[in-house]
């Protein structure tokens, strides 16, 4: 499988590529700064740089031509204002999506988050303004793709951690707020990649007690 992920430098991403190179997968990691090449390099993928807040559907298509799948894993990150969360955590969603089609590839796994469609929480003084802003624009992503003609699949996890994975999660459509790893957020990507069943679904994601695979199985079976 080739697989394209943008946002290929991030913490979810780079555990991605190091699973899907070690089992042989052909995997690019697009990625906005040439000073990241080497840590994508590491994992075993091939760096690519692809400025999404700059570049065309056309010229990003070219990028990913003969791939099976992209994912979209990309983010304006915790350090960026309200502008950014609309041109990359919204706007780079939906031109990943647009390249896709017009390279013909329609497996198509989107990173959102947990919380999309809700208000956030109260938080930090002015930290509220950018998170809302944040699941505003994660909320548009996932609404403006959807009606595309892509095999789609939306994972939502939860509050995020450095954690070790421990290949056990709690996996449905709704499940209630929580913790999860970013080792096993990427597993359940790589599942997800391999499950075209799931294609349509849109998942939460929260550390639990059930298997990866069977977790997966059980969101359409």
């Amino acid at each position: 499988m080739r697989v394209v992920i943008a946002g290929g430098h991030g913490k979810i991403a780079m555990r991605l590529e190091r699973l899907l190179a070690a089992r042989g997968d052909a995997v690019t990691g697009l990625i906005r700064n040439p000073i990241q090449e080497d840590d994508v390099r590491a994992t075993g993928a091939m760096p690519v740089v692809a400025d999404l807040e700059a570049i065309d559907a056309g010229a990003l298509s070219f990028l990913l031509a003969g791939a099976d799948a992209v994912v979209f894993a990309a983010g304006a990150g915790p350090g960026s204002g309200i502008p950014r969360k609309d041109t990359v955590d919204r706007a780079a969603a939906i031109l990943l999506a647009d390249a896709a089609e017009r390279a013909g590839i329609r497996r198509y796994l989107l990173v959102s988050s947990m919380g999309v469609g809700a208000q956030p929480r109260p938080g930090r003084a002015g930290a509220d303004e950018v998170f809302a802003a944040y699941l505003r624009a994660k909320t548009a992503a996932e609404e403006e793709l959807r009606p595309r003609d892509l095999d789609l699949t939306v994972l939502r996890p939860g509050a995020l951690t450095d954690e070790p994975g421990t290949g056990r999660v709690r996996l449905a459509s709704w499940v209630p707020r929580g913790r999860v790893s970013r080792d096993d957020v990427a597993e359940v990507l790589r599942e997800l990649l391999d499950t075209p069943a799931s294609a349509g679904l849109t998942l939460e994601l929260v550390a639990g007690d059930t298997p990866i695979p069977a977790a997966i199985n059980a969101t359409f079976s």
